[in-house]
């Protein structure tokens, strides 16, 4: 898995680079017009709105899973608006799906392949045997690649930006470390300095030196899990654990939030203190049971290595390339932390912060 994961390094990187340009674009655009970032295209605002809608009805507790007699009347509606919203999605999704085939059709040969590119190369009149796969297999594919894998790194990285955002001093010293790592003692090649004018860019081999940002992720991954109860286990014999029995089949969910903010095991469980990993042997790749934000054993997320990567590349990317404040009538105590229910936890209300540039020496 590491190595495939490392062998699209160069697709994270220009995703990455993308992001940074458009932020910066729009934020001078912002500036114009005195308001805030847009939220991006019409159609990924779209899909974005099905997607949150999409999780929280799937985590949304539905009467009729206690009273089956009364699933067909669906009292709360949740089938009714899931079908809605997966439908709003898929439909967003094929039409990408169309746009590439398209593309693909007029294109030569690709220097680099995604993972869309290599599933079309299955699909298609003529693509029979155990290797082939309908295009209607794709777009789910890439659906559930969207929810997840996208709707859990944004929502790390946005869960960490509010927590440094709230704690000035953790903030000031994340930048701090990352400025010694990427700073102006760095080389910096000349391709790179078209392309990114002011400021170094980050690399997934720096990541390794940032010990204090590791930290902060891993402490934002212990108050913040993205997905609150992991996915249901099975109990696949009648155990009896800690004088519980528990039959088997029995469904079992692993509340990792709970257990992130247990004060038998962290001490002042609810701060933010990323200090308390530095010197800790504590990681979340499922061997340490306080910290299971990914789960552990033979159901432990299987993108775990790419979520490593694109959360730490990602956010350090933010912070290294921008320096963010807060609007004018929000100040860090007041910047609302509340959850959203659903089957994964973003933040009820989005985070709102303004990038500025930063502009350092390139010499």
């Amino acid at each position: 898995m590491n190595r495939q994961t490392n062998e699209v390094a160069r697709l994270r990187r220009k995703c990455i680079d993308d992001m940074i340009r458009y932020i910066e674009e729009d934020a001078a655009a912002a500036q114009e017009r005195g308001d805030l970032l847009n939220s991006g295209s019409k159609d990924g605002k779209e899909f974005f709105d099905a997607m949150n809608d999409v999780m929280v009805w799937a985590g949304k507790p539905n009467l009729a899973d206690f009273l089956p007699v009364s699933k067909w009347l669906d009292p709360q509606g949740i089938k009714r608006n899931m079908v809605r919203d997966m439908g709003r999605a898929l439909g967003i999704v094929s039409n990408f799906v169309k746009e590439r085939v398209d593309e693909l059709k007029l294109a030569e040969e690709q220097e680099t392949k995604d993972l869309l590119d290599i599933l079309l190369e299955h699909t298609g009149e003529g693509k029979q045997g155990p290797d082939s796969i309908s295009n209607q297999i794709v777009i789910i594919i890439i659906l559930e690649m969207f929810f997840a894998g996208s709707e859990t790194t944004s929502s790390t990285i946005e869960w960490a930006m509010a927590e440094l955002l709230r704690k000035p001093d953790s903030m000031k010293k994340v930048k701090e470390e990352i400025n010694r790592v990427i700073g102006p003692q760095r080389k910096v090649e000349e391709s790179d300095i078209d392309n990114l004018p002011s400021q170094r860019k980050v690399e997934e081999s720096d990541i390794d030196n940032l010990p204090y940002f590791q930290a902060v992720i891993k402490e934002t991954l212990r108050l913040h899990p993205v997905i609150p109860l992991l996915l249901p286990r099975n109990a696949m014999q009648d155990t009896d654990y800690m004088g519980y029995f528990i039959p088997k089949e029995t469904q079992i969910f692993v509340n990792v939030w709970a257990i992130g903010r247990d004060p038998e095991t962290w001490e002042d469980p609810l701060a933010f203190k990323p200090e308390r990993f530095l010197g800790s042997k504590i990681d979340y790749k499922g061997q340490n049971f306080e910290l299971l934000p990914f789960g552990s054993g033979r159901q432990i997320c299987l993108g775990i290595s790419l979520a490593h990567k694109v959360v730490h590349l990602g956010l350090a990317t933010l912070l290294n390339s921008f320096d963010w404040e807060l609007r004018n009538n929000i100040c860090p105590e007041t910047i609302d932390m509340n959850e959203r229910v659903g089957i994964t936890t973003r933040k009820l209300k989005p985070l709102e912060a303004i990038p500025k540039k930063r502009v350092m020496d390139a010499r």
